[in-house]
């Protein structure tokens, strides 16, 4: 259960992607049309999201699947805040509030997160002083992927936790992982993307040492662009944005 794989594995695949969603929902009759992987969601006014698989179905609605290992990573105001900000991504200026989209934001954990030892949770606001919905159609799930018996949903989980391909039930999610763990081109594309992850992983590595020299150092730009080899003018922005 690894969201840099998984991400790969449901990038631009609308089969396995709908494999999940109507397993996750319970429902045989939605026909998702559109897949995005890491789709990244821009925020002018505060913190920028990345999405692990950003889909859409043919009825409008959208679903956001986040695959976490680590419990810190699916805290409910992250399942919040990705769910306001599609909705502020999903609405034009000048559209009525009501043309905003059902949405579902799906966290699959590798742990019980929320620790009742159920297989899946379903969060909805609700009218307290009633006990009715309040019908927002904006829907917070999480699976708990360490609950693993017959049902679809525990056979889906079991998939997401194998390390053998040919252990996996469902062909679809078969058929993607073996690709890209025991095919030529597949293999390279895994390699290629994490190279990619650790040469990001190293620039941003220099990025806050820059920082750090110019913040705490009060080093010139020019003297942090030569021990760190940035462009002087990457160095420049870096200084305005942390404002030294």
């Amino acid at each position: 259960m690894d969201d840099d794989f998984m991400s790969k594995c449901f990038e631009d695949n609308i089969e396995c992607t709908e494999l999940v969603v109507k397993i996750v929902l319970n429902r045989d009759d939605l026909k998702i049309e559109q897949v995005h992987a890491q789709h990244q969601i821009k925020n002018l006014q505060g913190r920028s999201v990345i999405l692990d698989i950003y889909a859409k179905d043919i009825n409008g609605k959208i679903y956001n699947i986040e695959i976490q290992r680590a419990d810190r990573g699916a805290s409910a105001k992250r399942a919040r805040y990705h769910s306001s900000v599609i909705d502020s991504n999903t609405i034009n200026v000048k559209q009525d509030y009501d043309k905003l989209p059902e949405t579902y934001v799906i966290f699959i954990t590798e742990n019980d997160v929320l620790k009742k030892n159920r297989p899946i949770y379903h969060i909805e606001r609700m009218i307290q002083e009633t006990g009715e919905y309040f019908d927002d159609e904006a829907h917070i799930i999480y699976v708990n992927g360490a609950y693993q018996d017959d049902t679809p949903l525990g056979i889906l989980m079991k998939d997401f936790s194998c390390i053998n391909p040919s252990d996996m039930y469902y062909k679809p999610l078969y058929e993607r992982a073996k690709y890209f763990k025991e095919t030529k081109e597949g293999v390279a594309t895994m390699c290629k993307m994490m190279e990619d992850m650790r040469n990001e992983t190293a620039q941003e590595a220099v990025r806050a040492t820059a920082s750090k020299l110019l913040l705490l150092e009060r080093w010139s730009c020019e003297k942090v662009a030569e021990y760190t080899n940035i462009p002087l003018e990457e160095v420049r922005k870096l200084a305005e944005e942390i404002g030294v």
